[in-house]
């Protein structure tokens, strides 16, 4: 519209408008960038790939609500010493100030909170927890799903050996056997007051067919109530000890490993019922990440992607 080459423009804007050669995190970007002045008493810690599935470290304040004064920190890998090595580089006074963060399961994310703010209250994020047991239930789903496959292949192998129609049974909502459970997943992600009227007929196929789907749904849903409902820590640990009941009756393994793991990380889990903190933030940061990724078309320099990032959020 200007007259002016594209190309030539970012290079002008790289090299001499952004001060980017001036920037003061510039010699070590790559490796790890710190914002001290964004710390505020609730964080969140979570990782990102930033390009070619390298991950990174990505530490948010919750106070800034995604928006500019979000990031505290970016550092390469997820390595916990390297991580607290960085970290540590924060005023010790600061860190100390820090009163809750929220972090997902894993050991690593764990140590580098407990080492960097040993007076933080760690928060195990409820959707990591909900996802588990999405996936031990949709896990069920698939093993009934490649039994109905096979038993359709046997179906149309025999058909055509004795050169007759094949006879597919189809329900009664015009699936397939081998269709329903594949047509099912998103249905047994929600909650029964958010299917249509398609899925409520689905379901009804569905469990009415396979009633240990629907054992496995109920402890998945379950789960989600007991997160969903206001209610203090006291509670919902009676809550959970007759759900962990529930799991031990159903037999199903992929619950029992479910039911472990909570009683593993049971006390931060149970921490979220205090101030009902998650990792939504920085889920949603990582979201705005990828999503500037995108508009860029990839990564090619990152200490400049992470320049820019500054600019916009710290």
């Amino acid at each position: 519209m200007y007259g002016v080459d594209g190309r030539k423009f970012q290079r002008q804007y790289k090299r001499s408008i952004s001060n980017f050669k001036d920037w003061e995190q510039k010699p070590h970007a790559e490796d790890w960038i710190l914002y001290p002045e964004n710390l505020s008493h609730q964080l969140s810690l979570d990782e990102v790939a930033l390009s070619d599935g390298e991950l990174y470290t990505v530490l948010t304040s919750k106070k800034a609500k995604g928006r500019k004064g979000s990031i505290v920190a970016i550092i390469k890998g997820t390595k916990s010493d390297t991580v607290i090595e960085y970290l540590l580089k924060i005023n010790r006074k600061l860190r100390l100030n820090v009163k809750e963060i929220t972090l997902d399961m894993a050991g690593s994310m764990k140590l580098i909170a407990k080492r960097c703010f040993p007076n933080a209250t760690q928060v195990t994020d409820r959707f990591h927890v909900q996802k588990l047991a999405i996936e031990a239930l949709q896990e069920l789903r698939i093993s009934h799903r490649w039994e109905a496959i096979e038993q359709e292949n046997n179906l149309l192998m025999q058909a055509k050996e004795k050169k007759k129609n094949p006879e597919i049974e189809i329900f009664e909502n015009g699936d397939t056997r081998k269709q329903l459970l594949a047509r099912s997943r998103y249905l047994l992600y929600k909650t029964r007051e958010k299917w249509t009227a398609s899925q409520k007929k689905r379901a009804e196929i569905l469990f009415s067919e396979y009633p240990d789907l629907e054992k496995a749904y109920n402890l998945s849903d379950g789960l989600r109530k007991i997160y969903n409902q206001n209610i203090q820590k006291s509670v919902a640990m009676l809550k959970l000890a007759h759900w962990f009941k529930e799991v031990e009756e159903s037999g199903f393994k992929s619950f029992s490993v479910l039911r472990k793991t909570i009683m593993i990380h049971y006390k931060d889990i149970l921490n979220y019922f205090e101030r009902r903190s998650t990792n939504a933030s920085a889920e949603s940061f990582n979201a705005k990440i990828k999503n500037f990724r995108l508009q860029l078309r990839g990564v090619r320099d990152k200490a400049f992607f992470l320049f820019r990032l500054s600019k916009l959020f710290a």
